[in-house]
Formats: C-alpha cells, sequence, structure tokens
C-alpha cells in the first residue's frame, strides 16, 4: 500500500537516495539546500509505502490562488511504472483545481528522458504551452 500524504520537514539522507536514484546530480550536489527548498515550498507530497520508505515526491511552488507550479515530481527509479507519479500528479491536480495556471517544466522530447516524460503527461491531461497559444521563458540552465 502506497500513502500520499503533505509533509514539511525532510531528512537528507532520505531525500539524497530519492533524487539520486533519478539521476538528478545538480540536486544531489547541495542536498541541505534542496531540503530547505522543500521546506520553504507552497506544498510537498511524499509517497510512502507501509514501512514509511520514500518512494517519491511532488512540490509545488503557488499562490493558491492563480498559479500552481509542480517545480518537482520524481519517484525512486525502481518504482517507476507503478502508478506512483501519477497518484502524486492526481492529487495535485485536484488540490489546485481552482488556479488557473498549472504547470511544470520537465525535459525536451530531444532529450534521452524527454518522449517517455511527455507521454506520462499527455496521458495525464496535460499540454504543452504552445499548443495553448502560451509561450514559456526563463533565464539559462546551468549545469543540465
Amino acid at each position: 500500500m502506497v500513502v500520499i500524504a503533505p509533509e514539511r520537514s525532510f531528512d537528507e539522507a532520505e531525500i539524497f537516495a530519492l533524487y539520486d536514484s533519478v539521476g538528478w546530480g545538480p540536486w544531489t550536489r547541495d542536498i541541505a539546500r534542496v531540503c530547505r527548498s522543500l521546506a520553504n515550498s507552497h506544498l510537498v507530497i511524499t509517497a510512502r509505502d507501509e514501512s514509511g520508505r520514500l518512494l517519491g515526491l511532488a512540490r509545488t511552488v503557488s499562490d493558491d490562488e492563480m498559479i500552481c507550479y509542480v517545480q518537482e515530481l520524481l519517484v525512486e527509479k525502481e518504482f517507476h511504472g507503478q502508478g506512483i507519479g501519477r497518484r502524486l500528479l492526481e492529487h495535485l491536480k485536484e488540490r489546485y483545481a481552482h488556479c488557473r495556471y498549472f504547470m511544470l517544466t520537465t525535459d525536451h522530447e530531444s532529450t534521452r528522458e524527454g518522449p517517455a516524460n511527455h507521454a506520462f503527461y499527455r496521458r495525464l491531461g496535460l499540454i504543452e504551452h504552445h499548443e495553448q497559444k502560451l509561450s514559456a521563458f526563463g533565464l539559462r540552465v546551468g549545469d543540465t
């Protein structure tokens, strides 16, 4: 059984293991910073098994009125394909259904992880900005 629940405090070793399992090197280089960012987020929900093992998490940045930005959604590599990511994202979609904008950023389709990520988000009803006649801009991400 997987339990989805909000959390406010984070164990560095546990968070490191999760982020490391999916190869998020830029995050694991300063895990204390990642834990502070989680603690300062609008909402962090986790997926844990019956023993309490962290299987995945999702976090949002939001004003809880107009915009919800899903900053991170990740599931321990060995648990991919078991519906955990789907449950996390569905929970967030329901929680922030009142917001005008619900968005996230993921790898481009030309990257190794891109095609699977795009297919996953499309199956859950998300569409790309350009399909809504919108564009997203940002500063260049260093060390990706």
